[in-house]
């Protein structure tokens, strides 16, 4: 059996279930943009040092397998969606608060590119955030997901970015927008 079966070339594609539409079906997209973000996290975690900030990133990458699969199963399915659920996204928000207790951790706009692997981290939050309005375009259209999954890409765009900022902060990298000399407001969240 090949995985060239040729199915596709007109367009079309198999939701789980069995189902066909167009490649072009706003769902297709949406579990599109997640699958294109885990192979983003994939090349962040490739490289980057931090063992904990890797193993935290495997274990999303897990996570988002069942995310890409809750997005490809419509309701009229013969296969259940795997559940998102309100744990899944608690994870990420106790994460976020355990790298915002990190004493010195960056509390304004971060300017990209001060590291590679923050770099990586940012590439693929910027994904995550692509993911999230693919997702939550499908849901204004009539299309059923859970709730938790809107959830999730959320929180994890805050984690992703964190992941950014405590690589930096570990490195002793400045990536500042603003320097002392220009006032303001400082943000304790990039986005």
């Amino acid at each position: 059996m090949s995985i060239a079966t040729k199915r596709g070339d007109g367009g079309q594609t198999g939701l789980a279930g069995g189902i066909r539409v167009s490649k072009a079906d706003l769902r297709v997209e949406s579990y599109g943009s997640v699958d294109e973000l885990n192979a983003h996290l994939g090349f962040a975690r490739s490289i980057c040092q931090d063992r904990e900030i890797a193993t935290w990133t495997e274990e999303i990458q897990k996570t988002l397998f069942r995310v890409g699969s809750a997005l490809a199963t419509p309701p009229e399915s013969r296969k259940k969606p795997p559940v998102i659920s309100i744990e899944d996204v608690d994870k990420l928000t106790d994460l976020v608060h355990k790298i915002e207790a990190t004493e010195g951790i960056l509390a304004d706009w971060s300017l990209p590119g001060a590291h590679a692997e923050s770099a990586a981290y940012e590439m693929a939050r910027t994904v995550c955030r692509r993911a999230e309005r693919s997702a939550v375009r499908f849901v204004e259209s009539g299309g059923a997901v859970q709730p938790e999954v809107l959830a999730y890409l959320n929180r994890l765009s805050d984690v992703i970015w964190l992941f950014g900022r405590l690589i930096e902060h570990n490195a002793g990298v400045n990536s500042r927008l603003r320097d002392d000399s220009h006032g303001g407001p400082k943000f304790s969240r990039a986005w």
